[in-house]
């Protein structure tokens, strides 16, 4: 799912492209992309894009009437910017937003439709769908605190809620929590002070790295290949490779369509996590230390 420094590099892109110029025309390929009857889509054609804003994970394109589109990618959805008129050949493309210089496609792999597009009419409509989370770069480490012990979460579930934190998913938290050194499953509640700072600098700091190395791409060529999965991470997506750090393999806990890939060595004090399907299949023969994982490996 695009995250917070994909989105930015979205809007980097976009906005010299559509700041200032007309929307003449929205193709819908799919009738369960849009979200929201009234007000009617048709009335943003003719009228011209004032602003790009995110808001958490979502892009919002807001026109000189006073209308916002916005744009939740959710998983597979991405965005490409093609000449003016482009045919929408295929299922995976659902939506087209034409322009006088190009149109925005909008693509969704895959059979599930989860991408969506609401309309709003001003900024008390379009603040429904803010989820509530906090801004890390408008934000000081109490707030940060405050906001992710309201409730006794773990650090993985905390910095992923949409209403405690704007715009972090999976990818970026393993990458946050590996800068941080600190356990995905460590609760909020148990964190120390010095622990605290290292957490906020370390979201400020991958969040930030990444939001400048995608905007740098965003530079020489519209975003097209947007992935959770980036060959300079260093941890997520990258089971059983080594960390950057220490040089030992990396490890995951797998739960539903996702994955949260940590460092034992790093991050957990050389314990490896249970894995909700390998830990209830080997029970009380689950590895609970990198030793205990190698011995295992080696029967």
């Amino acid at each position: 799912m695009p995250e917070l420094p994909d989105v930015a590099a979205y809007i980097s892109a976009l906005e010299p492209r559509i700041i200032g110029q007309p929307l003449e025309r929205v193709r819908l390929a799919s009738a369960f992309l849009l979200r929201t009857a009234q007000p009617p889509i048709a009335e943003a054609e003719g009228h011209v894009v004032r602003e790009l804003r995110r808001i958490g994970k979502r892009i919002a394109f807001g026109f000189d009437n006073d209308l916002w589109l916005v744009l939740h990618l959710m998983i597979a959805g991405r965005l490409h910017w093609k000449p003016p008129g482009a045919k929408l050949a295929g299922r995976n493309n659902l939506a087209a937003f034409d322009f006088p210089n190009g149109s925005l496609v909008l693509t969704e792999a895959g059979t599930k439709r989860r991408a969506s597009l609401h309309v709003f009419s001003g900024e008390e409509s379009l603040s429904s769908i803010d989820p509530g989370g906090i801004e890390v770069f408008s934000s000081d480490l109490d707030a940060f605190r405050a906001a992710l012990t309201a409730e006794n979460r773990t650090l993985k579930r905390a910095l992923t809620d949409p209403r405690i934190v704007s715009g972090i998913g999976n990818a970026y938290s393993d990458e946050i929590l590996h800068a941080a050194q600190l356990s995905p499953i460590m609760l909020t509640h148990k964190l120390q002070p010095q622990e605290w700072e290292r957490l906020f600098a370390a979201t400020r700091g991958t969040l930030q790295l990444w939001m400048d190395r995608l905007r740098d791409e965003a530079t020489t060529g519209f975003p097209e290949k947007v992935t959770a999965f980036r060959k300079d991470m260093a941890v997520h997506g990258r089971f059983g490779e080594p960390c950057p750090r220490c040089g030992e393999k990396i490890q995951r806990i797998r739960y539903a369509d996702n994955e949260t890939n940590y460092c034992a060595r790093c991050q957990t004090g050389g314990h490896v996590l249970a894995d909700r399907s390998l830990s209830r299949l080997l029970g009380k023969d689950w590895p609970r230390t990198l030793e205990e994982l190698e011995a295992l490996k080696r029967r």
